[in-house]
């Protein structure tokens, strides 16, 4: 679970319907942000082009701002607060899930569990070793208590319901949180792509993605969010769900990681990503 936090993400094919609620709000050197409508309130979509591929996002109100996933470097860091204040509304919540970043003073609320998680041996471990990689190029991490939301609970911040569910049983014990019925949130997005090793590290990992992905499916949402890579939409989920019932099927019908990743990649020519490293996880003892 440790690596499961670094992943440098493949692009999500833009669909007609996201690109007609979205309007590109500011490309920076850096990051680049994207607005979607939605009813009740609108979505801001970080893309911090940063090593690990993560994604922030803001939940804009009528009265109030709820942020989600703060960026971890300090680049970043400032292009999101900067962004926040041209906006011109208060930060009501600060929502951190999978993602512990630069939230500094604000209200922070996590999923039950996740805080003293965090300050375990396998998270707290994890942004050690990102310190001792990434050095003074990353925020200073927040230290004020987080309130917890228990899973099966709704808030409503602003006027916009926030559904805290389970997330996939192999990855972090964060949420899955759909967002006002219409977008829901989890530590990957969906994409067409090989899934990253780091998402999917062993066979039970495929059996966990692929019930979150159903239970995404089955939600209803509009878009789909996540921590890593941005905004996809019902076709990426359709996509995942088919793609790892391929990856189940090839587990079954072959005996080591080499024959897997032949017989993965003739079944996917031409998609992108890194089929071998998936199999060499998969078929680790």
């Amino acid at each position: 679970m440790m690596a499961a936090a670094m992943m440098v993400s493949c692009g999500n094919k833009t669909q007609q319907t996201a690109q007609n609620d979205a309007a590109e709000v500011e490309d920076s050197l850096t990051g680049a942000f994207t607005a979607y409508d939605l009813d009740g309130f609108k979505l801001h979509v970080y893309n911090t082009n940063d090593v690990m591929g993560d994604a922030s996002y803001i939940i804009e109100g009528q009265d109030s701002l709820i942020v989600m996933e703060y960026p971890l470097f300090k680049v970043n860091a400032k292009e999101f607060a900067d962004y926040i204040e041209e906006l011109g509304k208060p930060v009501e919540i600060d929502v951190t899930d999978y993602h512990l970043g630069g939230s500094d003073k604000l209200p922070l609320t996590m999923p039950e569990g996740m805080p003293a998680f965090i300050e375990g041996p396998i998270y707290g471990g994890m942004m050690k070793q990102f310190a001792e990689q990434f050095g003074d190029t990353m925020v200073e991490l927040p230290t004020q208590k987080a309130a917890e939301v228990p899973f099966g609970q709704t808030q409503k911040w602003n006027g916009v319901d926030f559904d805290f569910q389970h997330g996939a049983t192999s990855d972090f014990p964060a949420a899955s949180i759909i967002i006002g019925k219409q977008v829901y949130y989890t530590h990957w997005t969906p994409a067409e792509a090989h899934v990253s090793p780091l998402q999917i590290g062993n066979a039970a990992a495929v059996d966990a993605e692929l019930a979150e992905a159903k239970k995404a499916l089955a939600s209803g949402a509009k878009y789909f969010i996540g921590g890593h890579g941005g905004l996809a939409e019902k076709a990426q989920v359709e996509f995942k769900i088919s793609y790892l019932e391929k990856v189940k099927e090839l587990l079954a019908a072959n005996k080591d990681a080499a024959a897997f990743a032949e017989a993965l990649k003739t079944a996917y020519p031409e998609l992108p990503g890194d089929a071998d490293a998936l199999a060499q996880a998969l078929y680790k003892k």
